[in-house]
């Protein structure tokens, strides 16, 4: 299971390297999606903040279950913000490039379920950190970036929600 530790800790790392390279698009995105006008950029010094120490926590096998539960807060808390704009059309700030989508079930049930993924890999032992470990780790952060892209695509037939 350290594979799946290994792809949480990359996905948080890179999303605090991205709110600290893309902060001036990022601030007011945070300010909007959290409602808490004025204080984007304090929202990303904080969420990049805790998203960076549970990267780190999942990579040390005393910490490794702090990280995760740490790691499944923050995205409660993407999850609960997009709740609360679900069905109005926005950046999010959940891609790399700036684009406006509608906020929808797919795009809620996305940090919902990285959060699932942190709560059980919590409970799990700490395995060995393996050769295959960061090929594999890689693998599930270019499945997640695709998957990604996947729900960018503005109408597709096969998407009903």
């Amino acid at each position: 299971m350290m594979e799946i530790s290994t792809f949480l800790a990359l996905l948080l790392a890179g999303s605090a390297l991205h709110k600290g390279i893309a902060h001036d698009r990022l601030a007011p995105v945070a300010a909007k999606l959290t409602g808490a006008h004025g204080q984007g950029l304090l929202l990303l010094i904080v969420t990049g903040t805790i998203e960076l120490v549970a990267a780190i926590c999942l990579m040390i096998a005393p910490l490794h279950q702090t990280g995760a539960l740490l790691a499944s807060i923050v995205w409660l808390a993407y999850a609960g913000a997009l709740l609360r704009r679900r069905g109005e059309t926005l950046d999010c700030g959940c891609d790399l490039v700036a684009r406006e989508k509608p906020v929808d079930w797919p795009l809620i049930a996305r940090p919902a379920v990285l959060a699932m993924l942190a709560l059980i890999v919590s409970t799990l032992p700490v395995a060995a950190f393996g050769i295959d470990t960061p090929f594999a780790a890689a693998a599930l952060l270019a499945l997640y970036l695709a998957g990604s892209e996947l729900l960018a695509i503005p109408h597709p037939r096969w998407r009903k929600s």
